[in-house]
């Protein structure tokens, strides 16, 4: 146990937050999770807004969390997670945009790995380039929900970008052509962390636009509508809760 905690971006205390964190970048989507899956959630923080619940879900303890916005945030939260507060496995659910032209709004991607142009790995003075990827067996057990439910997945490379608005008009174009997935912001930095901790991670996301068509979902359909992507995280959890 760490003797940090409360952290000043966590409020709970030790114990309230369970092996297994779902995460989720908006809090409200933190929020509307908890209320839909858990029973029983009890709200172990608000600070800065970013809402956290421990419930159970069959009868098995789960947290879910929001992490905020791009690698800096999400670097925040789940080092905090997995090294003062001995969280196990995250799994975060995302929105992503579509890179590749066979993708629709709506379909699931699993990040098997997270590119990025981050500099967060300068960090671990490595000497050479770290390729942070997913646990394989949140990987394996994600594809085997989304099979089990009839779901539309890639699994893959994802881009974790530092910009959401990109100076750089073709920059897109070229991660495209290394057959990269979906571009969201916090994967990369996720996997580096749980990588370092030597925890689990995976990211899930839902493809929420297409950069290249220019078609996008709403704000509200981002936070209450990808239903899909949080059954398989759910079933992930319960499927190792009761192994």
């Amino acid at each position: 146990m760490s003797n940090k905690i409360p952290t000043p971006h966590n409020a709970a205390k030790y114990g309230q937050i369970a092996k297994t964190v779902l995460m989720a970048g908006d809090p409200l989507r933190a929020q509307f999770m908890a209320e839909k899956y858990l029973e029983n959630p009890v709200q172990y923080n608000n600070v800065r807004g970013m809402l956290g619940f421990t419930g159970t879900c069959k009868g098995k303890q789960i947290s879910i969390q929001g992490h905020g916005m791009g690698i800096p945030s999400i670097g925040i939260y789940t080092y905090e997670l997995f090294n003062f507060y001995e969280v196990e496995r995250i799994i975060r659910v995302g929105s992503a945009g579509a890179l590749q032209p066979d993708m629709k709004i709506g379909d699931i991607v699993i990040g098997l790995g997270a590119c990025t142009n981050s500099n967060y790995a300068n960090q671990y003075n490595l000497g050479g380039t770290f390729a942070p990827i997913a646990d394989f067996e949140l990987t394996e057990k994600a594809v085997q929900e989304a099979e089990k439910l009839g779901l539309r997945y890639k699994v893959g490379n994802l881009y974790s970008s530092d910009t959401f608005y990109d100076d750089d008009q073709n920059s897109l174009s070229r991660w495209q052509k290394m057959g990269v997935l979906a571009i969201e912001m916090e994967a990369a930095a996720l996997y580096m962390n749980a990588a370092r901790a030597g925890k689990k991670a995976l990211t899930l996301c839902t493809i929420s636009d297409c950069p290249f068509t220019g078609e996008a979902t709403s704000v509200e359909q981002r936070q209450t509508g990808f239903t899909n992507m949080m059954e398989v995280a759910v079933g992930i959890v319960e499927v190792m809760n009761n192994e």
